[in-house]
């Protein structure tokens, strides 16, 4: 009889002690310590490799331990062929260790041509009296599998493909197919893989820590795509955490549920080469940049089957068509990374690297990204970097410690959303970031971000009081570890995407968000207009006979409109929580405020700077954003609604192709002001320009519901022997307008030396030069 346990620090192990028959012709004894059966059994086996698996015991003669708690009996095969699973012969049967500690382990000895050279096959009860027969390798026979490359770049926070590294990998190993997966926990005691495929149960597939990077991986072979699974941790002070989340997981179930999936390695064929090659062409800051922002859950529920959303093949059929005939050049979508909470409208994700299952798969977004591109469409995703919920299962307390998280709550929680701050400060957490940004660049061909909620990020004081915040180390109110980690985003993002676009969401008066970061900036590409976009809506708000008091909130933005290269954002934002719809900010009886509405966005599409409108603000929406329900399409039923909505497609056309009103959009020398101080009669007359003399554009707003004919508009030389021809008038029928306008072509009157015009009722109108 074998002698097989042992514990050389508690001497007395009588009640653990079992007999084996050896398996192979060798009476050597083995010994197994008890305090490892103990942590296996217990689920708190922190080196399963120095247990389980194959264990040489001299030349070709190994020892394999295997665990399957409620296995009836396994076999050791001989595996033919080159990982192709074919069993061969048996080469020896397991014996299972008798004692509550021991339950469920199965040792036996035999030689072994190579290490990992064997399957098992396992019994399992089937629960109707019978058995199943499950043949697979022991995932305890591999090797390392994160190479030395890896580790060092994930212990500097510089692995810039974690989407590749981390998570569950489909791979092949030693000629074996399975998943490799792997996590950063640095401070648990133990990590297991569990699924559908070991019943959740965390004593099956503990894994093997590395320990100079904190992370755990394990390859478990022959496990399908599609399979189900978390991590099951338990933390350095002994306790047993909830089932997390994989935080790189590529694919993730439909929520409720809170599983990550394993996705499958990728194989999508992409056919936007021509767009990839012409992006930074398309987008750069003389190209015209018109995006249209869409909440995929709600842009077109499907009301006969219970509101559902569409998937990400129906929007393709739908939602690239309808913005290609709106004329906007890009898509920009509120976060579409997995969420468990669908009503934060994806600001709290918890899966940085998987697009939410609510609309498809992966490779159905890639499509959908796809077929963008060829339709001539830009798509820029909102990001969330700034922060993330506290469920459970996701990052909070990931492995027992504030790992990605801020300790102290006066740095890691956020009161205005009750979320946890990520903390920056950290290399592995800036790198985790970085590398979920460029997954959606790189991986999925998206154009750009829209980086949410910078200013939280920039100040340690955002929205908190005196004493409820830390200084920096230099007692300012600065975030320096953000500062920092914007700008080695930016830069990275420069370097490996060219021509995609980085957006912030910043609302103060940081200097230099787009400024380049060799220059002292935060190096964005462009920056949310959050002023100019609170003071013209505040002036809009009022009643046409008070604009006259506040005739500067149409005009401060242009003291600082070329600070930095500015995005003019009607979002989302401004069409929720109590703020009414857009349309529903207008003063005044439908007709005027329809008229306001019209005159509005034609003052927006002329004005320096480019354009991002909110789903529904085409369509003169009556309610404000509502994320159950789809934006108010019946209105297009309504001529005067339809009339807006044909504004907005004619404003895009005639901005994407005319020069003069983007191609300058940052540059002081494309705008000039004709008249910019008439108070009395808030009236507002500028010049946009081009690069070419003659690329020029005139344009009127009168922002009261009182027609002025014959208003004299003083020309600089350059425009002074022009003819000027009306191409865009707000007021127009097709509108829903008065139809009152400027037909033909206008010269400065020789006497007065003024070009004289009429102003329709709340209107803009806007005339193109013509050839002299």
């Amino acid at each position: 009889m074998s002698d097989i346990l042992s514990n050389d620090q508690d001497g007395d192990n009588n009640a653990l002690r079992s007999e084996l028959v050896p398996a192979a012709p060798t009476d050597a004894t083995v010994r197994v310590d008890a305090n490892q059966l103990h942590a296996l059994s217990g689920g708190r086996l922190g080196d399963p490799f120095a247990l389980l698996g194959p264990h040489r015991l001299d030349g070709d003669l190994y020892e394999i331990r295997v665990y399957q708690p409620g296995a009836l009996g396994i076999e050791i095969l001989a595996r033919n062929g080159d990982g192709d699973g074919v069993a061969g012969a048996v080469m020896t049967t397991l014996q299972a260790l008798g004692g509550a500690a021991a339950d469920g382990l199965f040792v036996g000895r035999t030689r072994l041509p190579q290490r990992e050279a064997y399957l098992l096959r396992v019994r399992w009860p089937d629960g109707r009296g019978g058995e199943t027969v499950q043949v697979s390798e022991d995932a305890y026979a591999f090797g390392l599998l994160l190479g030395e490359l890896d580790i060092h770049l994930l212990r500097e926070g510089r692995h810039r493909e974690l989407g590749h590294c981390l998570g569950a990998q489909p791979t092949v190993v030693d000629g074996v197919p399975g998943v490799r997966f792997a996590v950063w926990a640095p401070n648990a005691q133990r990590v297991s893989t569990v699924g559908d495929f070991n019943l959740w149960d965390g004593r099956r597939h503990p894994m093997r820590l590395r320990a100079e990077a904190g992370v755990w991986e394990l390859f478990i072979p022959r496990l399908p795509v599609g399979s189900r699974y978390k991590y099951e941790i338990i933390g350095r002070d002994g306790t047993l955490l909830p089932q997390k989340a994989d935080p790189v997981a590529r694919a993730t179930e439909m929520p409720p549920g809170t599983a990550s999936v394993v996705a499958p390695a990728e194989n999508f064929v992409w056919t936007d080469s021509e767009w990839m090659a012409q992006r930074a062409g398309r987008q750069a800051p003389t190209a015209p940049f018109s995006a249209y922002e869409v909440h995929a859950g709600s842009w077109l529920r499907i009301v006969e089957e219970n509101g559902r959303a569409l998937n990400w093949i129906e929007m393709a059929d739908r939602l690239i068509p309808y913005a290609v005939g709106m004329g906007f050049t890009h898509i920009e979508f509120m976060p579409v990374m997995e969420h468990p909470f669908g009503g934060s409208w994806g600001y709290q994700p918890l899966s940085q690297f998987a697009p939410s299952a609510r609309f498809g798969a992966p490779a159905d977004f890639a499509r959908f990204v796809d077929r963008c591109h060829a339709a001539g469409l830009g798509v820029i995703l909102d990001w969330v970097p700034a922060h993330f919920p506290s469920d459970g299962h996701g990052m909070v307390y990931f492995d027992g410690t504030p790992l990605y998280e801020h300790s102290d709550p006066r740095e890691g929680f956020h009161q205005d959303w009750n979320t946890l701050i990520f903390n920056l400060g950290r290399n592995e957490v800036r790198g985790f970031l970085i590398a979920s940004a460029l997954e959606w660049l790189e991986r999925f061909h998206v154009d750009g971000l829209r980086v949410d909620a910078v200013a939280s990020m920039l100040y340690r004081d955002y929205s908190r009081e005196a004493g409820e915040w830390i200084p920096n180390i230099y007692g300012g109110r600065e975030n320096l570890e953000s500062v920092a980690f914007l700008k080695e985003l930016n830069q990275t993002v420069a370097e490996r995407c060219p021509g995609a676009l980085t957006i912030a969401e910043e609302s103060t008066a940081w200097p230099g968000v787009t400024a380049p970061v060799e220059r002292g900036g935060l190096g964005f590409s462009y920056k949310w207009n959050m002023g100019w976009m609170h003071d013209t809506l505040r002036y809009v708000e009022h009643d046409p006979a008070h604009r006259r008091y506040h005739h500067s909130d149409f005009t401060f933005g242009l003291l600082y409109a070329y600070s930095e290269r500015f995005v003019l954002p009607i979002s989302h934002d401004e069409v929720v929580h109590g703020k009414g719809s857009l349309l529903g900010k207008m003063p005044g009886d439908d007709w005027q405020k329809l008229a306001n509405l019209r005159a509005y966005l034609g003052f927006m599409w002329t004005h320096p700077g480019k354009k991002l409108l909110f789903m529904g603000c085409e369509l003169a929406q009556l309610n404000e954003f509502n994320h159950d329900a789809s934006p108010q399409w019946e209105l297009l039923d309504d001529p005067r609604h339809r009339g807006v909505q044909q504004l907005v497609r004619d404003l895009n056309r005639l901005y994407v192709d005319t020069p003069a009103l983007h191609a300058r959009d940052t540059d002081a020398e494309g705008f000039r002001w004709l008249i910019g101080d008439d108070v009395a009669n808030s009236v507002f007359v500028y010049l946009r320009r081009g690069f070419h003399p003659d690329e020029q554009m005139l344009v009127a707003v009168n922002m009261t519901p009182v027609s002025r004919p014959g208003y004299g508009i003083p020309l600089p030389a350059d425009a002074a022997g022009a003819g000027w021809r009306e191409v865009l008038n707000s007021d127009a029928a097709v509108y829903g307008g008065s139809n009152l306008g400027n037909p033909g072509v206008h010269r400065r009157d020789g006497g007065s030396g003024l070009l004289t015009l009429t102003l329709p009722p709340l209107s803009t109108i806007v005339f193109r030069k013509e050839e002299n």
